[in-house]
């Protein structure tokens, strides 16, 4: 199954997590940020009770923390999807947020892939994790699932990472 259809059939708990885990991917394009992405992993095994919640306290954070012109260039699109992120725990809403997020991962890894292209193996990897992701929480409603696409998600940042170090040390 596609990348398209598994978010147009995903439940609210596995859009969450699908939306949180593309932006929790980009972070390593943002050293000096802090992560204010963790606690709401927290919050999706809470659902709607505790999403709304972790949400505002992730954009306070992101809102008092001073950021150098650099870092606020790179961090921007990342700012934007967590400000966009619906309070309300709703399928449409957040299937309209983990779309973005999702464009907005494939985008930044697009830009970072040595091959230049969309078919390079920076972006599949990311295309991938994605769909594993959406899949895992599917099959698995309990929190085992999260852990896991938290995971997947923390192999993605090394990737990224990875993939930072090489190009700075080309350009070095």
């Amino acid at each position: 199954m596609g990348l398209v259809q598994l978010i147009a059939e995903a439940d609210e708990r596995s859009l969450a997590a699908s939306g949180l885990a593309c932006l929790d991917r980009c972070q390593p394009l943002l050293d000096e940020e802090p992560d204010v992405l963790r606690p709401l992993w927290a919050s999706i095994a809470e659902g709607e009770e505790g999403w709304a919640g972790h949400l505002a306290a992730a954009r306070a954070a992101l809102d008092e923390t001073p950021v150098d012109e650099a870092s606020s260039e790179a961090w921007a699109p990342v700012r934007k999807m967590i400000a966009a992120a619906p309070s309300e725990w709703a399928v449409g809403p957040l299937g309209e947020w983990a779309t973005a997020c999702s464009a907005l991962a494939l985008e930044l890894h697009r830009e970072l892939d040595p091959t230049g292209g969309a078919g390079g193996p920076l972006v599949a990897g990311e295309e991938r994790r994605q769909i594993q992701i959406l899949e895992i929480l599917a099959a698995c409603p309990d929190g085992a699932a999260l852990r896991r696409a938290l995971d997947l998600s923390t192999e993605g940042r090394r990737v990224l990472r990875a993939a930072l170090s090489r190009r700075a040390r080309a350009r070095g």
